[in-house]
């Protein structure tokens, strides 16, 4: 199997791509674990790895994610599935939790992911705050049967809402989403993987605030007194963002940065 690893490296490398997907591609090639896998390279190919094994490569070539070729990604510590046309769970995003769950909540919190995607947010949240209620929304039926899957399969209970925004909810004291945010003009430079993601859990508008405006005129109403709004945003337009809910009166307002140093978070608290 070591052959065949490095027969996958060369080709990525080649590519542009990350060498380190070749153990990925050879682990779900070889129905294994990456663990398994790496205690199993001497061994002889099992039948039909190779042929697997190229095949995936090839569609990862085309720009297909990785982490639908793998159907699963992990987020937070949590294994999640994913699947084609649902917004795939990234890095910055597990920052947003971080937050969240830094913020003086109290006890027995009510909390609402808005455009939960895979549940991502909705479910770290419940497993770090066991004690909250957590809602999570989106408006894609799609989205929201993977999101209740991957529920189950946690077995972490999640109030889940065919609704947008902050679907009609009273009494928060989160809101935390993670909307789109890119702007419509970045559809011309964006990699060629983000085509196979849902375009509306991308684009935004041309400035990359069509959903997040709407989602903090609705929050205001939503959340409790003393309650927060937390998003993730683009670089180019949290700063814009948050004066805006300056003028409106939110109070507490940061714009935070992500692990790169990109500003990228905004959190703004509801006046008490």
């Amino acid at each position: 199997m070591i052959r065949l690893l490095r027969e996958l490296q060369a080709r990525l490398r080649a590519a542009g791509l990350p060498e380190g997907e070749a153990l990925d591609l050879l682990a779900k090639a070889s129905r294994l674990s990456r663990k398994d896998l790496l205690l199993r390279l001497a061994e002889p190919l099992p039948p039909g790895t190779a042929e697997r094994a190229w095949a995936l490569l090839e569609k990862r070539l085309t720009g297909y994610p990785l982490q639908y070729l793998l159907g699963e990604v992990e987020f937070f510590g949590l294994p999640l599935k994913v699947a084609e046309g649902v917004l795939i769970p990234r890095p910055e995003t597990e920052g947003l939790v971080e937050l969240s769950l830094s913020l003086p909540l109290p006890e027995r919190p009510r909390l609402l992911d808005v455009g939960t995607g895979t549940g991502a947010i909705a479910l770290a949240l419940k497993r770090h705050l066991p004690e909250a209620e957590v809602f999570a929304t989106d408006i894609d039926e799609k989205a929201l049967a993977l999101a209740q899957s991957n529920a189950r399969r946690l077995g972490l209970q999640v109030h889940f809402l065919h609704a947008p925004l902050t679907g009609g909810l009273k009494g928060l004291d989160l809101v935390v989403s993670n909307p789109p945010y890119l702007p419509e003009a970045y559809r011309e430079e964006a990699p060629k993987e983000l085509a196979y993601e849902r375009p509306t859990a991308l684009y935004a508008g041309e400035e990359g605030l069509a959903v997040a405006r709407p989602l903090a005129e609705e929050a205001a109403e939503a959340l409790k007194p003393g309650g927060f709004l937390l998003l993730e945003l683009a670089p180019e337009n949290v700063g814009l963002l948050a004066e805006e809910l300056k003028a409106r009166g939110w109070t507490e307002i940061a714009v935070l940065r992500d692990l790169a140093g990109r500003e990228r978070y905004l959190r703004a608290r509801r006046p008490a």
